[in-house]
């Protein structure tokens, strides 16, 4: 095999380089690609001698019969030229056409490279459709594509002239993933299988090497028996008046080794190393093309498939059978309409579906058989061209990690799309960003193919203005929900912390020994520990209700005692403004003057008094409505001593400030007691007051504490 023309450039004049590569009779083209092989001719040799050169590449599109566009612009990929041409000056020289392929190229060039370190990367099936529809996403004419084809494949070939290492490995895996599967969806078969056993050569160089040795001692006897098989069904054709075109279908070591790995057979029994295709004109004669074959030789029931009546669901129509030929050696027969033929080449039946499991992609189909078309055309379809470009992945942006990960996005997408796209934390913690190894602004609209880094902080904190369409920081809707749901988290956190801070006051305040948080969840009706203290921040249960409730329920601890002259309890209660009726408290919830209540009529017992969050009222409510009635506090002649510790600065005016705050309360001071603290510049009081309700304690205590000279205050334990 030929590897590089470069070598010959000296044998060939520049004349017979433009005669070689003439497939227009316009003048212009034909100047233009004189212009560019000066060019090339003048170029000095490359400095690393396993980049292709461009004469190479334009040697193998010639044989696909590309245009002569296509040609001048693969000509123009020869990377020598990208430190002396620039693209407007491609513009400018060449055209506009010819200056967008070579910037499709370029992008495409560089987009993923390879080092001699580099190992395989990423062989994900469903990252390696990322990083194929990013190639198509990346160029606004797919020819640009084709000629990166056969870029890669003289690239290949020029590697395997050296000992396989991590770069062959990379190049290998890069084929694989993406280059061979674009060769076959192009129907490009000159390319795909190339392209394939030179991958496969160097990813499983031992597996390729012995297959290639079964195959090398039998392939004159092979080829020769093919030959004989065409010629024999050529003259049983010809004898039934049938045309028909016939050809074998080489075998390459890959897709050997592919179907020896599904059917788990050795080499020797594969049926289809010997295969053969036959294209009819019509339909019946499928058929009887079919009869003719089974007749003349033995078939083997099982490898029969008829796609013609039972087309396969992608649409793919033909026979397929395995004939028992001459000596016994069984060979692959596949029969179709040049119609079906050509069905399947473009895409109608697309081979590539099924051979490679992908699922139906309608907007790619469309461009893959519009492209298969224009490469069998003779002329250019600039309509298709308009086509590809306007129409193709118009909404989408395919960008690249620095691990090479394609992540599929909204155009118009940011770095702060990309991040959260990334990973949710990457996106909290984002804190800059850098494309294609610039720091950007992170409202920077990123482009196909772009390689996108974030820089992050180490916690996580995304920007309140990240919000803000006008701003532009973000395009995806799902970036904009992680960004709320951030915040929304955030202020329950605030929201969590504030209410353990107030509790923690309320406890200080009342000089409790802790606060049993399960305990005031189910008394608030939450749902946890921690929404009762979210509630709490929030102000969705107030200090007040706080403070009530560790009041009723700690009563015991502070040491309450009632002062004389106390009412009986009956007397405070007023049923719906008649006073003096027989009641008692509930023993459930054990209301205290102040709490809001209703009553409950029993039978026998008079109205029991019930808090309204209580529970058990809550059950009579469902049950008895109808006994439920309304009922108020009286006038409370109730008075109640609690002892309280107040520490002070010690300066002149300070028990007259307090004095005056508990007369404004209208508590009644019982008695005062200071001690000494060993410390001149500091005071602390004993205070006994006489409190109305145990409501009431709670208030003073917080009052007292934003006297400016008072340091704390708290009831005495």
């Amino acid at each position: 095999m030929q590897h590089s023309y470069l070598s010959n450039t000296e044998a060939r004049t520049r004349q017979a380089w433009v005669e070689r590569f003439t497939v227009s009779d316009d003048e212009q083209d034909y100047f233009l690609l004189a212009k560019v092989i000066d060019a090339l001719l003048q170029l000095p040799p490359a400095a690393d001698p396993l980049l292709p050169c461009s004469l190479d590449v334009a040697e193998i599109l010639r044989h696909l019969d590309v245009d002569q566009t296509t040609l001048i612009a693969a000509l123009l990929c020869d990377e020598r030229f990208e430190q002396t041409l620039s693209l407007d000056e491609i513009g400018r020289d060449y055209g506009k056409t010819v200056r967008i392929l070579c910037e499709n190229i370029r992008n495409l060039q560089h987009f993923h490279d390879c080092t001699e370190q580099s190992e395989p990367g990423v062989t994900d099936e469903e990252q390696g459709e990322q990083l194929r529809r990013m190639m198509l996403a990346m160029v606004s004419d797919l020819r640009a594509i084709v000629i990166k084809l056969a870029w890669n494949l003289q690239y290949l070939r020029l590697l395997s002239r050296k000992e396989v290492s991590g770069l062959h490995r990379c190049v290998a895996q890069q084929t694989m993933n993406l280059y061979a599967p674009w060769a076959n969806r192009l129907g490009i078969s000159q390319i795909k299988w190339e392209l394939e056993d030179l991958a496969f050569r160097f990813l499983q160089p031992e597996t390729y090497k012995t297959i290639a040795k079964s195959l090398s001692g039998k392939r004159i006897e092979r080829e020769q028996f093919i030959a004989d098989f065409i010629q024999r069904v050529k003259m049983l054709l010809t004898e039934h008046g049938i045309k028909a075109e016939v050809y074998g279908r080489p075998k390459h070591i890959y897709s050997i080794w592919k179907k020896q790995k599904r059917k788990h057979v050795e080499i020797d029994n594969l049926y289809d190393l010997r295969a053969v295709r036959i294209i009819v004109e019509e339909k019946q004669l499928c058929y009887e093309v079919l009869s003719l074959v089974q007749e003349l030789w033995r078939s083997i029931p099982e490898e029969f498939d008829d796609y013609v009546t039972n087309p396969k669901s992608n649409g793919y129509q033909s026979i397929h059978t395995v004939v028992l030929g001459p000596q016994g050696k069984p060979v692959e027969v596949q029969i179709r309409t040049r119609l079906m033929h050509q069905r399947a080449e473009q895409g109608v039946a697309s081979h590539w579906r099924y051979k490679e499991g992908g699922r139906l992609d309608p907007e790619l189909e469309r461009v893959i058989t519009a492209v298969r078309r224009m490469l069998d055309s003779n002329e250019t379809d600039r309509e298709l061209l308009e086509d590809f470009r306007t129409e193709v992945f118009n909404d989408r942006v395919f960008v690249r990690s620095p691990k090479g990960k394609i992540i599929d996005m909204p155009k118009g997408a940011t770095p702060v799309d990309f991040a959260y796209y990334i990973h949710t934390s990457v996106g909290h913690r984002c804190r800059g960003a850098k494309v294609c190894g610039n720091i950007v602004p992170l409202n920077t609209v990123l482009k196909n193919g772009e390689q996108v880094e974030i820089l992050t902080g180490k916690e996580e904190r995304p920007r309140q203005n990240w919000l803000n369409p006008e701003l532009g920081y973000v395009k995806s809707a799902s970036t904009r929900q992680k960004i709320r749901q951030w915040f929304s988290q955030q202020n329950q956190e605030q929201n969590f912390r504030d209410g353990e801070k107030l509790l923690e006051k309320e406890r200080h305040l009342l000089n409790l020994v802790k606060l049993d948080y399960a305990d005031f969840a189910r008394q608030f009706n939450r749902s946890s520990e921690r929404d009762f203290v979210v509630a709490v921040g929030k102000g969705d249960i107030s200090p007040a209700q706080i403070r009530n409730y560790l009041l009723r329920s700690h009563e015991p601890e502070f040491k309450l005692r009632k002062t004389k002259n106390v009412e009986t309890a009956g007397n405070e209660i007023e049923v719906r403004g008649v006073s003096k009726l027989f009641t008692q408290m509930a023993t459930c919830c054990h209301p205290v003057y102040g709490d809001a209540i209703e009553g409950y009529l029993s039978q026998g017992r008079g109205v029991i008094v019930h808090r309204t969050d209580c529970p058990d009222l809550a059950n009579l409510r469902r049950e008895r409505e109808e006994r439920i009635i309304e009922v108020t506090w009286g006038n409370n002649t109730a008075a109640y001593e609690v002892d309280i510790t107040v520490s002070t600065f010690n300066k002149s005016g300070v028990l007259g400030d307090i004095a005056n705050l508990l007369a404004r309360e209208q508590i009644n001071i019982r008695s005062l007691h200071t001690r000494d603290t060993h410390d001149p510049c500091y005071a602390v009081m004993d205070f006994t007051l006489e409190i109305r309700d145990v409501g009431q304690l709670g208030d003073v205590l917080e009052k007292l504490l934003q006297l400016p000279s008072v340091l704390d205050a708290q009831r005495k334990g």
